[in-house]
């Protein structure tokens, strides 16, 4: 027995018979931190007014009293002529008349859907035919008309509102009176003074527009928009910084009682892992650029597996794997215990796995080895999973087979390489759950001053792993819409 013993201690060569510590140089500690590319935004800022306002300013701003008329030496009924024998002869003659008349509006009314805003004006006009050709004293006749103007909106380079207008008017009650059998029609009387409502409505409905202060809230917005916000408190703290770039004018809109502006700030969006990062310096309002994409709001939302998480998880398989018992390729039945289990990364995406152990061969003292041993492997999951697995998990650095001791043999193992390698897949749909939805609950509903940010999150996509300083990070990427509305209550 001696003899095989002292056999196995010089195969074993410098490993097991100096009892000495044994095992491998430590790879390289990468403490580098998660880097997350940089997204596009798009962010829609809505700004607008009820358009019961706007109505009162018309209402205010315009007279009652449209016009009046008064027309001393008007032809209320031409001179008829006939041809007899080639003569023409007058027949009835001009009869004149003086023509008399004012117009009152009722109140302005303000309607409209999608991006067309309609003013709506009610004309009732009372008109009278006074000596009528020296005869009648008075001959009145009343009418109404609808005036309608259909307003197309826009912004100017500073961010004033412009209009252009189409008017279109009816007459519901065409205004006339029938005199001598014939009808003396007033329209056109009445239409030319008509024309001078029609260019107060021009000027003064852009006036009640400019109300709004549209730049001003824009700047309030735009200021407010450079900063970070909390993803994720802890589990790792996460924050989403917004850097705005351009804000794009997509046209107004009318909906619930309101006349918006619909406008979309184009923002990058950063993902920072640790403490808050420092607010973006806010630039000068641009003009506005045109309409934006409708990319949406994007960014990340990093899921960490802290390499802590796994150390315990591996001490745990490899005891368990120790119990059950563990014979070595032509060394035989050997005792292995462990100890502690360190894990980092080193580097080019690999991670570092350190094991405190000591083994034995059963029933020979004289061949117990004990020291840390370091294994590297590559993390990797496949497309759109959240379970991460390890690949090409070895010794660390090279070892010369011949003078390998009975510790590293342990580690050679098939069956051990394969519990370590087994305690080292994560499963990241318990983190992937607290932090998805600590971010949809962050961003939700924002408030600050007298600007809201709104969003949600409907489409989340899974990365590929990556390992980093600070541990594991799934990278999940989360699309959804956002906007920032200003309301100073």
């Amino acid at each position: 027995m001696r003899g095989s013993r002292t056999i196995l201690c010089a195969a074993l060569a410098l490993a097991g018979c100096s009892h000495k510590d044994a095992g491998n140089p430590a790879p390289p500690r990468d403490d580098s931190k998660a880097d997350f590319p940089i997204q596009t935004s798009t962010i829609v800022v809505p700004i607008g007014v009820r358009l019961s306002e706007i109505e009162a300013g018309l209402n205010a701003r315009v007279p009652r009293a449209l016009w009046r008329i008064d027309r001393p030496d008007a032809t209320c009924v031409p001179a008829k002529r006939v041809e007899l024998l080639g003569i023409r002869a007058k027949v009835v003659p001009r009869i004149a008349c003086r023509i008399v008349g004012e117009a009152v509006r009722g109140r302005i009314r303000l309607s409209g859907s999608g991006n067309q805003l309609i003013a709506t004006l009610p004309v009732s006009a009372t008109i009278s035919a006074v000596k009528i050709g020296g005869v009648i004293k008075r001959e009145t006749a009343t009418g109404a008309a609808e005036v309608r103007a259909i307003v197309t909106l826009g912004l100017d380079r500073t961010w004033q509102p412009t209009a252009k207008i189409r008017i279109a008017y009816d007459w519901v009650e065409p205004p006339g009176i029938d005199f001598l059998g014939q009808r003396i029609k007033l329209v056109e009387k009445a239409d030319s003074k008509l024309q001078g409502v029609v260019a107060g409505l021009e000027r003064d409905l852009p006036k009640e527009l400019a109300k709004i202060r549209t730049r001003e809230r824009l700047e309030v917005i735009w200021r407010k928009a450079f900063t970070s916000i909390e993803l994720n408190h802890d589990k790792p703290p996460a924050w989403m910084r917004i850097t705005p770039q351009r804000l794009g004018f997509g046209g107004y809109r009318i909906r619930n009682g309101r006349l918006e502006l619909s406008l979309a700030a184009e923002a990058l969006t950063e993902t920072f892992i640790g403490n808050r990062p420092p607010d973006p310096v806010p630039t000068a309002l641009p003009p506005p650029a045109g309409k934006l994409g409708k990319d949406g709001l994007r960014f990340f939302v990093p899921v960490l597996a802290d390499y802590a998480q796994l150390e315990p998880v591996v001490l745990r398989a490899l005891k368990k794997r120790a119990a059950k018992g563990i014979t070595l390729k032509a060394i035989g039945p050997v005792a292995a215990s462990f100890d502690k289990v360190t894990v980092y990364a080193t580097g080019n995406g690999h991670i570092a796995v350190g094991i405190a152990a000591e083994v034995a061969v059963k029933g020979s003292a004289m061949t117990k080895t004990r020291g840390v041993v370091w294994l590297t492997g590559v993390p990797y999951n496949a497309p759109g999973s959240q379970l991460v697995h390890v690949r090409d998990l070895a010794i660390a650095g090279q070892t010369d087979r011949e003078a390998v001791n009975l510790l590293l043999n342990l580690f050679l193992d098939p069956q051990v390489v394969a519990e370590i390698r087994d305690a080292l897949a994560h499963d990241f749909v318990k983190d992937y759950t607290h932090v998805i939805h600590a971010a949809r609950k962050a961003i939700a509903h924002r408030r600050e001053g007298d600007f809201t940010l709104s969003a949600s999150v409907t489409d989340v996509t899974h990365g590929e792993i990556k390992v980093t300083g600070q541990g594991l990070f799934l990278p999940v990427r989360a699309a959804g819409t956002a906007s920032i509305t200003y309301d100073p209550g």
